[in-house]
């Protein structure tokens, strides 16, 4: 072979390098690890996901299929850090090589608590969290709706104090996952389900302590976003006392734990039996006290100069009436004067004007063209013209 020559043995179509790229790729990186920050993220209507990994010197392509993507408990956001797992791939059409992501987390808690102070200061500006949406927790609750796992001692916990506090209340439990992948969907799911009922006075939406990742899936915008938009009043119960969550922001109350929350929405039975017991040991009391106030009133009016001489006030108003008649009838009387003799005036002036009053007394009246000719340098004499009397009219220069 000269130089400028190809073996053509040698010579390889685009497909076939890439293929073999892509099998070298593949077989050498079938399972790595990556971190790097998100950009360019992108849900696909498809349920894909695909975006960019990168870090200060480079970037690469990445990709999670439908179905994988679940089980990632938070929404990924552009500017989050994160760890991948996955596999090398190349993507023949473009020649370009991503990542075919199996499964993703936070890089740590910094992370999470970054998007946590990002969502909140974004709902924040939107008003979500303003006192003026806050609704009313009602005192006396026949049912109460609780979205929590059916399972959890959270769930229990409010049960028992239910039943200690205001045992015939209803409890109507709409049950979800409170932790992981797809959590926040069947949250906002349930927070649904029981707003299309008419007999839930509250909702409990909440869950016992755990870690900040335990708890992202009331952190989730969906999940802030059906609290608020729920039509039922909403008291949040996340975690321990000292958690706060995207979830307690947003709802009509806060709670500190779920047992609280429990007890925010039951009154005291104790309570309720006590005041009745107080209000009919004072009753008999109570009605004699009011009695006697009453009853001192009423004397005080029947001995006071109104009710000894009734008949006095009777005839003092009648008079008054009569006063008033009589100055409605004199007021009545002048204007209907004052409004004749302004007819008469105002007749008086139209029976000046009158054209045929005028015409009456001698005078004529000048029309040219249909316009009545007011002065002689306006008549042309080379026209006709007419002049009208009282008793006809005549034309002239015919």
């Amino acid at each position: 072979m000269t130089d400028g020559e190809f073996n053509i043995d040698n010579i390889l179509t685009v497909s076939e390098i890439t293929g073999q790229i892509k099998s070298l790729l593949e077989e050498s990186f079938a399972e790595i690890s990556v971190v790097g920050e998100i950009s360019n993220f992108k849900a696909h209507v498809s349920g894909h996901w695909y975006f960019t990994l990168k870090d200060s010197n480079a970037q690469i392509s990445c990709t999670m299929w439908r179905g994988v993507n679940n089980y990632v408990f938070f929404s990924p956001e552009d500017g989050m850090k994160v760890i991948v797992k996955g596999r090398l791939t190349v993507y023949p059409p473009r020649g370009n090589y991503q990542i075919d992501v199996r499964s993703m987390k936070p890089a740590g808690v910094g992370e999470l608590q970054a998007a946590f102070e990002k969502l909140k200061q974004k709902l924040g500006a939107e008003g979500l969290f303003d006192e003026k949406f806050k609704r009313p927790i009602p005192q006396f609750s026949e049912k109460i709706g609780i979205v929590t796992a059916i399972d959890g001692a959270a769930f229990k916990d409010m049960q028992s104090v239910a039943r200690r506090r205001f045992p015939i209340v209803e409890l109507v439990i709409a049950p979800c996952r409170v932790q992981g992948a797809g959590a926040a969907e069947e949250i906002v799911e349930s927070i649904k389900l029981l707003n299309t009922r008419d007999d839930i006075d509250v909702i409990i939406v909440g869950r016992g302590g755990g870690s900040l990742e335990d708890l992202w899936a009331f952190n989730e915008e969906i999940v802030a976003r059906a609290i608020f938009e729920s039509r039922i009043p909403i008291i949040s119960a996340v975690g321990h006392e000292i958690d706060f969550t995207i979830s307690d922001f947003v709802a009509d109350l806060r709670a500190p734990t779920p047992s609280a929350a429990m007890e925010l929405a039951t009154p005291d039975i104790n309570e309720i039996f006590a005041f009745i017991d107080e209000f009919s040991y004072n009753f008999t009391d109570n009605i004699f006290s009011l009695i006697s106030d009453y009853k001192e009133t009423v004397e005080s009016f029947l001995s006071s100069y109104g009710f000894k001489l009734p008949i006095d006030n009777i005839r003092t108003k009648e008079q008054y009436l009569d006063n008033l008649y009589f100055r409605l009838e004199n007021n009545f009387d002048n204007i209907v004067q004052n409004s004749r003799v302004r007819l008469e005036l105002l007749k008086a002036k139209l029976e000046k004007y009158d054209t045929n009053r005028l015409l009456e007394r001698g005078f004529t009246i000048v029309k040219q063209n249909d316009a009545v000719v007011t002065r002689l340098r306006y008549l042309n004499k080379e026209e006709k013209f007419s002049i009208i009397f009282y008793d006809g009219e005549t034309l002239l220069n015919e």
